[in-house]
């Protein structure tokens, strides 16, 4: 009797570890250890898609042979002349690259990033960027820019000098927040809450001869 007893309570706990065994697998499912792992998900540095090419190479230009160039206006003799002294010059490429400049130079200057700057701005203009920066600090200001949009970028003028200095100048027209606050954070200029409109006209110079592919900008002005 005792052992019949022990039998049924040995079949009776098999029958219960067997159910749990098959609520588990129908839950978290059977794993063979050759299942692939889902893949990782790709490094983030925070930089914009542009701005990840870097200081160095962000209007270095390499140029692709047969693609579409926006080589129609004014300008399209100009470009012509480029090209012929250099080949890979891709116009269409340019003007990507002069975005992602923009994006970077007007940060850079609402930051005070000089260093950033000196890689990307010729003489003339970075003096003139640099004692902005230096009379903006003197004041105990500080400059918030956030770029909302570049709505256009033309070339408007172009040109080889010398046989060697290629000029494009492009016009932009972006999107910009833009606010100056003094050393207590009081707003002195901008608004922090409005989207402004902006045009700039941005000349890109570079030795065609060098073996430095980068242009920098070596002039800018506005429409009057």
């Amino acid at each position: 009797m005792g052992d019949g007893f022990n039998i049924l309570e040995i079949l009776l706990l098999a029958m219960v570890a067997g159910f749990i065994v098959l609520r588990l697998r129908s839950v978290l499912g059977k794993r063979t250890g050759a299942e692939p792992r889902p893949p990782a998900p790709p490094p983030y540095s925070g930089r914009s898609p542009e701005a990840e090419k870097g200081p160095g190479n962000v209007i270095a230009l390499p140029g692709r042979p047969g693609q579409a160039e926006a080589d129609a206006g004014p300008a399209a003799a100009g470009l012509g002349r480029i090209r012929a002294a250099d080949p890979r010059f891709d116009t269409g490429e340019f003007i990507g690259g002069a975005k992602g400049a923009y994006e970077m130079i007007v940060t850079a200057f609402a930051k005070g990033d000089v260093a950033m700057l000196r890689t990307l701005l010729g003489d003339e203009v970075y003096r003139s960027f640099a004692g902005a920066i230096e009379q903006r600090q003197a004041s105990q200001e500080t400059q918030e820019t956030t770029l909302v949009s570049i709505k256009e970028a033309e070339v408007v003028d172009a040109d080889l000098t010398g046989g060697r200095m290629a000029e494009v100048t492009i016009r932009f027209v972006s999107e910009l927040i833009s606010v100056t606050r003094d050393k207590n954070g009081e707003v002195v200029a901008g608004n922090p809450n409005a989207i402004e409109e902006t045009t700039d006209i941005w000349t890109f110079a570079r030795n065609v001869r060098s073996s430095d592919p980068n242009w920098q900008l070596i002039a800018t002005a506005t429409p009057t």
